[in-house]
């Protein structure tokens, strides 16, 4: 007797194995956050700076507080987390969302922290600048 292969289940399989990859390269990437969030941070607003992103007097102040959004990543909600990409989410393919939040963290919230003075350029020269510091966390 012959047996019949179900398309859709197929589908379903691999769609499934899509997922837990995504997930699981998500849950590293969150982790590796949390982790190195003083080194990654220290590195961000120095490429921030010498980008010309942002302003400000006081690069230690930047630093401490995007350390404190890094390492709060892995604590945060998954609907808050994806509220805050969600207008900037079509901004490049395949984007990093961790360097999506920071991006939208530097645009939306940073800008009101007393050690900015301001920022420049627009959301994808802040997006490539923060991704280029934080691509390091992204499993190959």
């Amino acid at each position: 007797m012959a047996r019949h292969m179900n398309p859709s289940r197929s589908t379903n399989k691999t769609i499934d194995a899509i997922d837990r990859k995504r997930e699981r390269e998500r849950r590293f990437m969150l982790r590796k956050a949390r982790e190195k969030a003083q080194d990654l941070a220290i590195a961000l607003v120095q490429r921030l700076l010498d980008e010309h992103i942002i302003e400000a007097s006081s690069s230690q102040a930047i630093a401490e507080s995007m350390e404190r959004q890094l390492a709060g990543l892995s604590d945060m909600e998954e609907f808050d987390l994806q509220f805050k990409i969600a207008p900037i989410r079509t901004l490049t393919q395949d984007p990093n969302f961790i360097s999506l939040y920071i991006t939208q963290y530097i645009i939306e919230d940073l800008i009101d922290h007393p050690a900015i003075q301001d920022v420049f350029g627009d959301d994808l020269d802040v997006y490539r600048a923060v991704d280029s510091v934080l691509c390091r966390i992204r499993p190959k």
